[in-house]
């Protein structure tokens, strides 16, 4: 690990370090940001008056809410001054690179520190076991914190509604964003060697191979030695008929997972850029966004970068997909709600809630919706605010992505107690086949061997 981050150092551009700059500020100061049109804020403010619920019962309080700098984090930013005149809440912020927030998180937590108070969240199973998350079952059920009505719950996703819930039925998480991976391509770079948007993996390793040019890559994609740079691969090891982890044991060393793993490191060594072993998202989406890239897969939730001209090169010769396919069997995709949950050990629980509350209603995403933020929420999917922001194109590779994905393939690696290791584990082996170190069979061999043993403890 350390090695991938001096050779990162060594090989980000000035480009990429303004990038990376660029969204710590933007994070890091919500106050500057811009607010929504005083009419638009006028419509939720009034619409989040009609609940039954006493917004100010916690006035003068402060929550600290941390967070990995994501759409998520950019959408909600400009809108915390709403809240706090709402409630008389105050929100004080700490939005982190995610490698860097991911990293700190748990350790901080693990301390038994009282904040964050909120804070977005990935290793659900991990924070179950530790006791690091307040559980909320009890929070809706509150009468004086919930207007079930008005909240509306039947206006999630499916899979929103599904994700937060562990084996008991408890509720320890509240989604925030629905993302799948997603196929990104440059149209034009594409149309100059004459090939059609990919559908299966061979076509993509071939489609990927033609349009690699000297100042081009076919295709980048995350392969850092990292657990965080693991759900493009995972897509891989899922529409090739594998799983992460089956009967709590790891089950990447299947010829399934062997093949996945393989085809990734021919697309990356092949026809990816320079230094791709230590890509992580903020690489691949600089490299499409500058036109560097012919194709990428990650998250849905780039679009609304890629999309817009002042941040992208390519926002007119961008396309949309579904993720690739193995022929004869359909896509599966990794799909993710971010959570957000609140510390156990907090002193501002209720006030917590309530932000949660408001950042996930119908109102609030309605606004960070229009922002081109991919909520949990159908009307929000559905507003115009949001298909213009989003695009259309993106929006329907988005929810095709969706809705092929495995939600259980998913949380059974998101929400398993070791799933930091065993996605390390997993990283580990995938950037040595990238990188030529070892074939797909011994690498994963032995990615599955170390993530196993931390299993067992």
């Amino acid at each position: 690990m350390a090695q991938g981050d001096n050779a990162l150092n060594r090989q980000m551009p000035a480009s990429r370090r303004s990038f990376v700059k660029g969204l710590g500020a933007g994070a890091m100061l919500p106050a500057l940001g811009v607010l929504p049109r005083w009419s638009f804020a006028e419509n939720a403010a009034a619409t989040r008056a009609n609940a039954a619920i006493d917004w100010k019962q916690f006035a003068g309080q402060t929550i600290a809410l941390s967070g990995a700098i994501h759409p998520w984090s950019n959408a909600i930013a400009p809108l915390l001054p709403e809240f706090t005149i709402l409630t008389g809440i105050n929100v004080a912020v700490d939005f982190q690179l995610e490698t860097t927030y991911l990293g700190a998180l748990p350790i901080r937590l693990a301390r038994g520190s009282s904040t964050p108070d909120v804070f977005m969240f990935t290793t659900y199973g991990q924070g179950i076991s530790n006791g690091w998350l307040e559980p909320l079952n009890g929070y809706y059920s509150n009468k004086s914190l919930t207007d079930p009505a008005w909240y509306d719950e039947s206006d999630l996703l499916k899979t929103a509604r599904a994700f937060p819930l562990w084996s008991d039925g408890e509720r320890y998480a509240v989604p925030i964003t629905s993302e799948a991976m997603t196929l990104f391509v440059n149209k034009d770079a594409l149309a100059a060697k004459d090939q059609p948007v990919p559908q299966t993996f061979e076509e993509l390793l071939v489609t990927a191979k033609a349009a690699k040019t000297g100042g081009m890559s076919g295709i980048a994609m995350r392969a850092q030695a990292g657990g965080n740079s693991s759900p493009p691969a995972m897509g891989f090891l899922f529409s090739y008929g594998g799983a992460m982890v089956e009967h709590n044991k790891v089950a990447f060393a299947s010829p399934e997972a062997i093949a996945a793993v393989e085809m990734y490191g021919q697309l990356l060594s092949q026809a990816g850029p320079a230094g791709v072993g230590s890509y992580e998202w903020y690489h691949v989406l600089d490299d499409f966004l500058q036109g560097r890239t012919a194709m990428a897969i990650d998250s849905s939730n780039f679009a609304t970068d890629i999309s817009n001209p002042a941040k992208s090169r390519v926002a007119k010769q961008a396309g949309f997909a579904t993720f690739p396919h193995l022929a004869g069997r359909k896509p599966v995709p990794f799909m993710s709600h971010w959570q957000a949950c609140i510390n156990s050990k907090s002193r501002n629980k209720r006030a917590a809630f309530l932000f949660l509350l408001w950042a996930t209603s119908k109102a609030t995403s309605l606004q960070t919706a229009a922002a081109g933020l991919a909520t949990t929420r159908v009307s929000a999917w559905s507003s115009e605010g949001f298909k213009k922001a989003f695009g259309s194109q993106a929006a329907e590779a988005a929810l095709t992505n969706l809705q092929n994905a495995d939600v259980d393939r998913a949380k059974a690696i998101l929400f398993h107690p070791q799933s930091r290791p065993i996605l390390d584990a997993f990283m580990i082996g995938v950037n040595e086949v990238v990188n030529g170190a070892k074939s797909a069979k011994e690498a994963m061999t032995g990615a599955a061997e170390r993530a196993n043993a931390a299993i067992r403890g």
